[in-house]
């Protein structure tokens, strides 16, 4: 509308007294939504919304008001509430009023963020916000950033330029090394950038979740030697699953010593640092060469706010700063900002509006105490959990995250995972609160994310209450039909001999024996070598064979045992573990060999499945 009336001639303007009476219509809207009770996830299946929502859009106006009935009544109801005060589900967001005024602000005046010519005023806002990040975390003045639509993008972007800077075009010889517990966007930039399965190490973290700086320089080592470029390390501060920070001191040693990138996604954890409480937790963010911070996670601003911060700010725009024939009237001179040439996005709004709006309407005291209000109350979470009779504290609370479950007597470790399941569901069904699962090394957990500023220790309490109470439906075990003679079978052995394939039918036996070949092995011969890249899984018939991590024995194998599975194992976007181990045969060794695509079948059998994750759970345990 330009700032002056609508002619008669434009059919989308609306004259001033309805634009403000239709605001007001959507503010109370808001306000009464937002206020209102409710559970903090109601869903709906596809073919009731398609009902709902189905058909063509009308061709002609329809009064607000009916279409606002229609969103209240068929819309907003089925979704996450993560402003709910028992939404501990995930790693919610939980927004701030005057965050989403300003994004009211943004959208009405359809700010474009991209360069300094047409946005003077809301670029130096993003550059102001950027600038508190920076000396939170302890960054040097010249470094930069941008806010981004999450942290997924923020990784991506962090990726890209740590390639850009370190190697320029894709090669074959460069590796990238992640966590075990690193978050799935990291797999999802890797696959986009070009990384291959085997140029991507997926590290195993040790008892404490944490990545050792000891095995990424070993792996690293190996890389070097045999001819590749290690590149970058992606570090975690706050994993998404247990809220744990690496150590981050060792790992930017290490990388030094490589001359690697690290990179830390923060996305979680990084605002811990406003608080003298949280930086307990979160250390050292300022050796990283790039940052991921979240600002719709715990700065509580509402979706979508992500932010990457790269340590030499030049690199930032070396890796994306383009200037094509009809964009040069708007380059940056000297001392300007052009935001859409630090990332991948050239159409972006401000996000910084609502981040700077929120900060300075509230102070940024009460963010601090909201910060350590979620930890306070992790810890009482926690606490609880260690004193009750019934549920176990899977591990110590780390920012916020509670891992935990339930104990149920008499049953193994498959019943075990699922009537925990059942526990969550049921917690879901009765809209007393909703919680979300993961695994730890393989261990199935509940866990609590206690990040929303308005959840209370009352909260808390009546999940944990109907968590210790409630009895989920159980089942007796299912009978198993077996078949131990298997004479017919034109095999080198009875495959359900073996204890991995016991439960299987006879029809299922021949099916799984068709997808193995058979591989013979001399006494003293290798047959998988530590940090390699191969995914072969195997099954010993006959023979023993002898386990080594860094020349050191861990164990001895034999007939019936298996290995390679955590190499098979799918972490993400086709990424796995590389060899944690080395296997030499200690006498003539006769084994079953599925390949990767064979092991993907065989993992189809449920109890096959079952015994692989249950002995990965014990080998990484171990570690």
């Amino acid at each position: 509308m330009g700032g002056r009336p609508p002619h008669d001639d434009d059919p989308l303007a609306l004259d001033r007294e309805t634009m403000r009476q239709q605001g007001y219509r959507v503010v109370d809207l808001l306000v009464d939504r937002l206020m209102a009770d409710g559970p903090p996830l109601r869903r709906a299946a596809p073919a009731e919304m398609r009902e709902r929502l189905g058909g063509p859009p009308s061709a002609a106006p329809q009064p607000l008001e009916d279409v606002l009935a229609r969103l209240e009544r068929d819309v907003l109801p089925y979704r996450s509430r993560v402003d709910h005060p028992r939404f501990l589900a995930f790693i919610p967001g939980s927004g701030t009023w005057p965050g989403a005024l300003a994004d009211f602000i943004a959208s009405a005046c359809n700010v474009y963020a991209g360069s300094w010519m047409e946005s003077a005023g809301p670029s130096q806002v993003e550059l102001e916000v950027l600038g508190w990040f920076k000396d939170w975390v302890g960054y040097p003045p010249e470094a930069a950033g941008s806010l981004t639509s999450g942290g997924s993008a923020a990784n991506m972007t962090a990726l890209a330029c740590a390639r850009e800077a370190k190697a320029g075009a894709m090669r074959d010889d460069l590796v990238l090394y992640v966590s075990d517990q690193a978050h799935s966007s990291i797999a999802r930039a890797a696959r986009i950038l070009g990384f291959r399965p085997e140029q991507v190490r997926v590290l195993p973290t040790e008892s404490s979740l944490r990545l050792s700086p000891e095995s990424l320089a070993e792996a690293m080592e190996t890389d070097v030697r045999a001819g590749r470029t290690p590149l970058a390390v992606c570090a975690s501060a706050g994993t998404t699953n247990s809220g744990v920070t690496d150590l981050l001191a060792g790992l930017a040693e290490v990388c030094g010593k490589y001359e690697a990138w690290l990179h830390v996604d923060a996305a979680y954890g990084g605002f811990a640092v406003l608080t003298e409480r949280g930086r307990q937790y979160v250390r050292d963010l300022e050796l990283a060469d790039s940052l991921t911070l979240d600002p719709h996670k715990w700065l509580y601003q509402p979706f979508e706010c992500g932010c990457v911060l790269v340590r030499d700010g030049s690199l930032l725009r070396s890796a994306f700063e383009l200037l094509p024939d009809y964009l040069s009237d708007s380059r940056a001179a000297a001392g300007e900002t052009n935001f859409a040439d630090l990332g991948l996005q050239l159409s972006r709004t401000s996000r910084a509006l609502k981040v700077w709006v929120s900060i300075q309407t509230l102070g940024l005291d009460a963010f601090r105490a909201a910060i350590d209000r979620s930890i306070e109350l992790a810890e009482h979470a926690a606490d609880r959990v260690e004193a009750s009779e019934s549920l176990d504290l899977m591990r110590p609370p780390s920012l916020g995250i509670v891992c935990l479950r339930r104990r149920f007597a008499g049953v193994n470790e498959a019943e075990q995972e699922r009537l925990n399941v059942a526990l969550a569901a049921a917690l879901e069904d009765s809209g007393v609160g909703l919680i979300s699962s993961t695994r730890l090394h393989g261990r199935f957990a509940l866990r609590l994310c206690i990040l929303n500023h308005s959840t209370t220790r009352e909260d808390v309490d009546a999940v944990l209450d109907f968590l210790e109470r409630e009895e989920p439906a159980r089942r007796p075990e299912p009978m198993r039909e077996r078949h131990p003679d298997m004479s017919e079978m034109q095999f080198p052995s009875p495959l359900r001999a073996q204890q991995l394939f016991v439960d299987l039918t006879a029809a299922d036996a021949e099916e799984v024996a068709a997808l193995a070949s058979q591989r013979e092995a001399q006494p003293g011969e290798t047959v998988i070598e530590r940090w390699e890249g191969t995914r072969d899984f195997f099954v010993i018939l006959d023979g023993t064979a002898e386990v080594f991590v860094s020349d050191e024995h861990v164990r001895s194998l034999g007939p019936g045992d298996f290995f390679g599975e955590l190499a098979a194992l799918d972490w993400g976007a086709g990424y796995s573990y590389p060899r944690l181990a080395t296997v030499v045969a200690a006498s003539r060794l006769r084994m079953l060999v599925f390949d990767e695509e064979a092991f993907a079948e065989l993992l189809r059998f449920s109890d096959v499945e079952r015994r692989i994750r249950a002995e990965v759970r014990r080998r990484l345990e171990r570690r």
